[in-house]
This record gives structure tokens, sequence and C-alpha cells, in this order.
């Protein structure tokens, strides 16, 4: 695992929690992605105006580069049965290991010990343990006739949060207008907000828009079960960041314009991409955990939702904006009635 954050003062998981009413989890997308609230947060003074996402533009200047996920969420949950017994099966599928290996994790595991086979869609997908994870997942080995994607198109469904109780009326609204690259299970949520017309009219101000990909795997949301934050351990996501967007980003970094990451999960990459006050080119897997204290050496902005008590993206954002500064946020949140969580409000913090 890769971490920085190290502080004087050791950080207990408990020192990022808050308290939540339930009713203010959101259930479903507003019917206009743009007309969620955004509260922008002053990442030194600590200064909180509420304002409609679609306010955005206001707030970002030419010349600087917002930088955004155009990962894809894949439908990566199957429900099958236990080829011996009958039983019924749940996988979510979080990476790919293998050409047709899979770290998935299952419901209920203690039916899925290494060598128990598994079928879907009346035995058109067949499943074998072959390895536990550390985590407390498993590796997978698939088989099929044809394209696996196509077969995962056929059977599986989209891996909402278990915090969202309701149906999804539209798979879409789950997915990011500028959604391309095939390989999440689950979605880059600050993105959900946008619309083509809102990247337009921001483009038209003369900020650059660069898309890298970083594939969501629902390790990222967990809260940390760890006393002491530093203990935890990140899994890992698999990012990539073409010459292209290689190029954007560091141009406008050279010429003075503000490194604005749409999510954590950009702020996750390319941080981790950075070479020194530039970012390389290129691919891999991350486990980067922020959390207070990390010296940020990319980023001057950062765009993001309202996320779960205890967990290591509200650290990451604490790492930012500084932790008093988030939790105070957190609580007027509450107290101003934001809805919270994947299909909730955004925060800027500039």
């Amino acid at each position: 695992m890769y971490s920085e954050g190290r502080n004087e003062n050791i950080l207990k998981a408990k020192d990022f929690y808050y308290d939540l009413p339930e009713g203010l989890i959101a259930q479903k997308p507003l019917d206009q992605r743009d007309m969620s609230r955004l509260m922008i947060l002053g990442r030194k003074t600590g200064s909180i105006t509420h304002r409609v996402f679609r306010n955005l533009t206001e707030y970002v200047r030419p010349g600087d580069c917002l930088v955004l996920n155009d990962t894809r969420v894949i439908p990566a949950r199957l429900i099958g049965r236990r080829k011996q017994t009958g039983g019924r099966i749940e996988f979510v599928l979080l990476k790919r290991t293998g050409k047709d290996l899979w770290e998935v994790l299952v419901k209920p595991g203690r039916r899925a010990k290494i060598g128990t086979e598994f079928v879907f869609g009346e035995g058109r997908l067949a499943a074998r343990v072959v390895e536990n994870t550390p985590a407390g997942g498993r590796i997978v080995s698939f088989k099929y006739s044809g394209v696996f994607e196509n077969v995962l198109e056929e059977l599986g469904t989209m891996p909402l949060p278990p915090y969202i109780k309701e149906k999804l009326d539209d798979p879409e609204r789950y997915q990011t207008v500028y959604s391309k690259e095939d390989g999440s299970a689950a979605a880059p949520t600050a993105g959900l907000h946008f619309t083509r017309d809102l990247l337009d009219t921001i483009e038209r101000k003369g900020v650059k828009t660069a898309y890298i990909t970083l594939h969501v795997g629902l390790g990222t949301f967990r809260p940390v079960k760890t006393k002491e934050v530093e203990n935890h351990v990140m899994h890992s996501e698999y990012y990539r960041i073409e010459d292209t967007a290689c190029r954007t980003i560091n141009h406008a970094i050279q010429n003075g314009g503000r490194i604005i990451a749409v999510g954590t999960t950009c702020c996750r990459t390319l941080e981790t991409a950075a070479a020194g006050k530039e970012i390389t080119a290129g691919d891999g897997w991350t486990d980067i955990f922020i959390y207070p204290g990390y010296s940020f050496k990319i980023i001057g902005g950062l765009l993001t939702n309202f996320h779960l008590p205890e967990s290591t993206l509200i650290m990451l954002v604490s790492a930012f904006a500084g932790r008093e500064n988030v939790m105070e946020a957190y609580r007027v949140a509450v107290e101003e009635k934001y809805r919270f969580f994947s299909f909730g409000d955004a925060m800027l913090i500039i």
C-alpha cells in the first residue's frame, strides 16, 4: 500500500464521523442533472456559499483545467445458483485480474469456498472459485461462449450502492454523460451532475477539459475499520492517462491554471501520476490513500459529492480542505438538508 498523510497527532476513524439522518440519503437522481445544489467551500477560509450546480461556471476561469473520469459502470451484479445445490448466489465484479479471472464480492460468502462452481443465466455463464482475497472477496474463473462483455450485458445488472433502496428507472442516470471506458463497479459520482450543455459552456469560457480513466472499485466506499486511520489498507484500482490529456493538464499547470479534479477518483489518479509539479502519461494500479497531512502536488480545486462517515473519501476531502472546515461544512449540509451520497448534491472546494 502507498499512503501519505502522517501527522504528529494520530488520526482516528471516529474523527471523521458525523450524524446523518437517513432521510437525507438521496434515493433517486434529480430530473435535471445540473440542478443539484452546490456548496462552495473555501479551501483556506472555510467559507460556505450555497448555489446550484449549473452556477459552477462562475467559479472556474480561463486557463483552468477540469479533469474528468470517463470510466463507465459495467452491469457487474450477477444473480445465479450454486451448481451442486441450487442455492442462490450474488456476485459483484470488482476488477479483472486475468483473461477470464475476476475479483468478485460474493453473497453469501460461506457458499463460495475454493472449488465451488456457480451458474448464471441457465448456464450461459459458469464460474469457479479459485482463490480467496485478503479483503474477503474471491477470485473466480468464468466460462462462457462468445464475448464476455456481451454475456455480462445480457445477464448482469447495475450494481447500485447498498444505501440506495429504490429501483433506478433509467440505468444511464448512474453513468456520466461522458462515460466511455467500461470497467467500473461504481460511478464516479461527482461527474453525474454535468450535462453536455454545461460542459460546452465551461469550455467556451476558456476552461480546458481533460479526460482520464480510473475504474472505480467498491473498496473506495467502505468505512475504515481500523481505529487508527493510517493502518487502513486501500484496494488497488486501475487507471490510465493518455498523452493528450497529460499534455492538456501539464500545459494548464505551466501557464498558471488551476487543475480542478472532478471527484476523488480523478484526484487520486492525478496525485498518483505526479512527477514533481507535472503528471506523467501511462497506466497502472493505484492504492494511494490520502488523508490529512498529505501534501497535494497537482490539484488546486476539487469537485465532489458528500461522502459516508468514516470513509476514505471524507478523509481525502479533509486532507484537501482541512478536517475542521470539512466537518463544519458537513454539519451545515445536514442542517440545510442537502442530499447525500451517490445521487446527492455536490461540493466545490476552491
